[in-house]
C-alpha cells in the first residue's frame, strides 16, 4: 500500500474535478490498498453507529424490504443492512472496491455490483424501500452534488426512506475543502425534493480533532 498523503490526495481529486471527470479517481484509492481492505484509508471497518441506531429503532412492516447502498466502499454498512433483514444491493463505481467486498465477504447475501449513480440500471428506478448514502455527495463538485442527490431520490419506492450520513460545515465556511462537507441548506435539498424529514442529528465524531457530521432520515410519501 502507498502511504496516504492527504495533500497529494486533494491535488489528485482537484485535478480530476478541473477536467470535469469527478468520479474517475475513485478506483485508485482502492487499488492503492493492494488487495487488503484494511488499507483503504477512509474505511472505518465497522458499520456507521448512527445507521445501527436507526436500525434498532425502526420497526419492520414487511419481510421483503429492499435496500441499496450507494458507493458501498468495503461493505460494512451493506452487511449491517443485510443482517437487519433487508435484501441488499450495494454498488460502487470502483471495480476494485467491489472486488475487495467479494473477497472480504465470500458468503454474503449482499449483491455487490459495479455501477454508476449517474447511469444506474433502469430497473432500479423507484425500486428500493431504503436508500443509504454515506459520504458520496461530499466528494463531488458543483452540479454533480445536486445530480447525485436527485439520482438518490429517484431510487426510492413510495413510502421509502433515505438515510444520509455526511460531514457537515457552517454555510460559507470551508468552501475550498476536499471533501467538501454539506451545510444545512444543502442537505435540506432532500426536503426540497419533496421528501419529509423524519429525523436529523448534528454531531461531532470521535476523531482528534472531532469532525462535525449530519445524519438525517427522509421519507418519500407518495
Amino acid at each position: 500500500m502507498k502511504k496516504f498523503d492527504p495533500i497529494a490526495y486533494k491535488k489528485i481529486v482537484k485535478s480530476y474535478q478541473d477536467q470535469d471527470r469527478p468520479t474517475d479517481w475513485f478506483d485508485s484509492i482502492y487499488t492503492d490498498a493492494e488487495g487488503d481492505y484494511r488499507d483503504v484509508f477512509w474505511a472505518d471497518l465497522e458499520p456507521n453507529p448512527y445507521l445501527l441506531k436507526w436500525l434498532k429503532t425502526y420497526t419492520f412492516k414487511s419481510t421483503e424490504l429492499k435496500a441499496i447502498v450507494i458507493g458501498c466502499g468495503v461493505g460494512d454498512d451493506a452487511e449491517a443492512l443485510s443482517e437487519a433483514g433487508y435484501e441488499v444491493t450495494a454498488f460502487d463505481i470502483s471495480p476494485e472496491a467491489i472486488r475487495l467486498c467479494k473477497k472480504r465477504y465470500p458468503y454474503t447475501k449482499v449483491k455487490y455490483l459495479i455501477a454508476d449513480l449517474f447511469d444506474y440500471p433502469s430497473k432500479w428506478f423507484e425500486s428500493f424501500d431504503l436508500v443509504y448514502e454515506c459520504n458520496t455527495i461530499q466528494v463531488l463538485p458543483g452540479k454533480y452534488r445536486v445530480q447525485a442527490r436527485d439520482a438518490m431520490v429517484s431510487l426510492l419506492a413510495p413510502q421509502g426512506y433515505i438515510l444520509v450520513s455526511c460531514r457537515s460545515r457552517l454555510k460559507e465556511e470551508q468552501e475550498d475543502d476536499i471533501p467538501l462537507p454539506l451545510d444545512k441548506d444543502e442537505i435540506d435539498g432532500f426536503i426540497r425534493c419533496g421528501l419529509r424529514e423524519e429525523s436529523f442529528e448534528a454531531y461531532d465524531d470521535t476523531q482528534e480533532p472531532p469532525v462535525p457530521h449530519f445524519f438525517a432520515v427522509y421519507k418519500k410519501l407518495e
